[in-house]
């Protein structure tokens, strides 16, 4: 499927475990369905929500192509290509794509963090050997290191760098990462809690962990800002900050698991290192739901 207009709310997607640690299918094409009839403009499936960094190459490709089959060419899939090794990153973006993937996510090197030209030969890498859009993913928090202007200025004019997903949580590198925005090359909020800010610098929109539980709420902020109704989507985002804080007030996925569990869409499992939530972080979630609606 063309993803090269995609605008508004990419969920981030959650990978459903059952008891005994492996993937329950059944929940995974469950959220599927939801976000389908929900209004959810995209779907990337192993990311950082999505548990991936736990789990096997097999399972990678099973879970992507669970997803791909389910969606059936409704709404672009993006898959997690991401590795700090650039040549096993290069091997899982060519399997994603044997499987019919839209589009791919690459992120920086965590823990060998490179230099500056490592890190732009480390996405070029990729993005020379693929022949479909590439959101290079910015997440510093997580890896170590961010994707410099000079870096995203050079990888913004490669024909297959299609968006950045920027997940700094600084409106400074937003506004920078603004000026290299054109028709071929679009940015998306990583951070939920300042979407609209970053749509007003020109963002499409969001790759978001709050669209999990409410998907259609986000697509509804998102398509009111496209649309020209700023009021309106600057409302939505600041009536559901509460919501959002609490879906980070522990380590992601924690929480948006711990929620989904509440909705009856998933079993409340992880792997390690990830455990359950705390009983205080549970409390302020549930009030959080309650208070936006999700629960009765």
């Amino acid at each position: 499927m063309d993803m090269t207009n995609l605008t508004g709310s990419i969920v981030a997607l959650v990978t459903p475990f059952a008891e005994d640690g492996s993937i329950d299918f059944a929940a995974l094409e469950r959220l599927v369905d939801f976000h389908l009839e929900s209004g959810t403009d995209g779907i990337l499936v192993l990311g950082t929500t999505g548990e991936s960094s736990t789990m096997t190459d097999d399972e990678d490709l099973e879970v992507a192509r669970c997803v791909v089959e389910r969606v059936a060419g409704r709404v672009p899939v993006i898959g997690g290509a991401g590795s700090n090794a650039t040549f096993e990153s290069e091997r899982k973006a060519a399997g994603l794509v044997r499987i019919g993937v839209d589009g791919l996510l690459l992120i920086t090197p965590y823990y060998n963090k490179s230099n500056e030209e490592g890190i732009y030969r480390h996405f070029t890498a990729v993005l020379d050997k693929v022949d479909v859009p590439c959101v290079l993913y910015n997440i510093p928090g997580r890896t170590g290191c961010s994707i410099s202007e000079k870096n995203l200025a050079r990888l913004a004019e490669h024909p297959n760098a299609w968006a950045i997903k920027e997940a700094s949580g600084s409106i400074e590198y937003a506004t920078m990462a603004a000026r290299y925005l054109s028709d071929d090359f679009r940015m998306f909020s990583g951070n939920d809690d300042i979407v609209v800010p970053l749509m007003s610098l020109g963002a499409s929109g969001v790759i978001s962990v709050w669209a999990d539980v409410a998907p259609a709420t986000v697509h509804e902020m998102c398509a009111r800002f496209l649309a020209g109704d700023v009021a309106g989507a600057r409302q939505l985002q600041l009536d559901n900050l509460e919501l959002v804080h609490a879906l980070f007030c522990e380590v992601n996925p924690i929480p948006v698991k711990c929620a989904l569990a509440e909705m009856g869409l998933i079993g409340e499992n992880y792997r390690l290192p990830l455990w359950k939530i705390s009983d205080a972080g549970r409390e302020r979630l549930l009030a959080a739901m309650r208070g936006a609606g999700l629960l009765g």
